[in-house]
């Protein structure tokens, strides 16, 4: 993995309805994200907060996608800005910020990679679009953007599409698909392994298979996690909590199988919201979890 490291904030929270995820990449930061890595003697770079646009709240929400404009802006400045890390050769961490932002980190990481890999790790499969979301709300869509699916603004971000193709993703924890996300991963034949497949093989397994399928066909592997992965028990702290996920065990043996692999280009972590947390812990796990993922052993 990239020893030189540039951590971005994305403190957005305008791809969905509950205040404070806005705030998670300073709780993140309060948690020790940086002298956890650094210990791990990666050169750490700590890059802020990509400005994310106020909305305009007399503007109507055309096209049922709240606040299109203010989440593309944002997703746009947060794309230049890690296009500039990978041009510098360092790797980007992001952290967020609600799930919206993947689409502005996506679209500056695969312009560098002609088949870029994503593990998506997730309770949800961010595969809806305005026609088939129900709230509206563009943290549910930016895998679907991703592959230039969705509304032109979102999907043409950095001036291509698509940024990743459908057999080259994973989702990892899916316990929560809207009717139109099931039918978009039988038509595109997007590998997911739901809990059941979690529970009836094991996250080694899990682990094994995905980096297996990616390794062969992907040029770079993009993480995406995002914190409502994990049961609500570990990970209080998010907006959209969904019983019954990803213990944090669990969460903790993936990140290490994904370091010890070695195949990990970028990534996010995504969703911590304090203002629903306890005592900052979910911001803790996030860390944790970084931990691991950058090589933390315990011997």
């Amino acid at each position: 993995m990239n020893n030189n490291l540039s951590i971005v904030g994305a403190p957005m929270d305008l791809g969905q309805n509950r205040r404070g995820v806005d705030m998670g990449p300073s709780a993140i930061r309060y948690a020790g994200v940086v002298e956890r890595l650094e210990q791990l003697q990666y050169d750490i770079e700590d890059l802020g907060d990509v400005e994310i646009p106020r909305p305009d709240r007399r503007e109507d929400q055309k096209e049922h996608l709240r606040n299109l404009k203010e989440v593309a802006e944002g997703n746009e400045n947060l794309a230049k800005t890690v296009d500039d890390v990978i041009q510098r050769n360092r790797f980007p961490l992001v952290i967020g910020g609600d799930h919206s932002i993947a689409i502005g980190s996506l679209a500056g990481i695969a312009k560098h990679y002609e088949n870029l890999g994503v593990i998506w790790y997730d309770a949800h499969g961010d595969l809806n679009t305005g026609g088939t979301s129900p709230s509206g709300n563009i943290h549910g869509m930016p895998l679907a953007v991703s592959l230039g699916i969705g509304h032109e603004r979102l999907v043409n971000i950095e001036g291509y599409q698509p940024k990743i193709k459908p057999e080259n993703i994973v989702i990892i924890g899916a316990r929560s698909l809207d009717d139109g996300e099931k039918e978009l991963i039988k038509e595109k034949g997007i590998k997911v392994y739901s809990m059941h497949e979690i529970d009836r093989l094991g996250m080694t397994q899990v682990i094994q298979e995905s980096v297996e399928y990616l390794t062969h066909k992907t040029d770079g592997i993009h993480l995406s996690l995002d914190l409502d992965g994990l049961d609500p028990q570990d990970a209080p702290g998010v907006g959209t909590p969904v019983m019954g996920g990803m213990s944090y065990r669990e969460s903790h043996l993936a990140m290490e199988m994904l370091a010890e692999a070695d195949i990990i280009t970028s990534a996010e972590f995504v969703e911590v919201n304090p203002i629903l947390d306890e005592k900052n812990r979910t911001a803790s796990v996030a860390v944790g979890l970084m931990g691991s993922l950058f090589g933390e052993k315990l011997k």
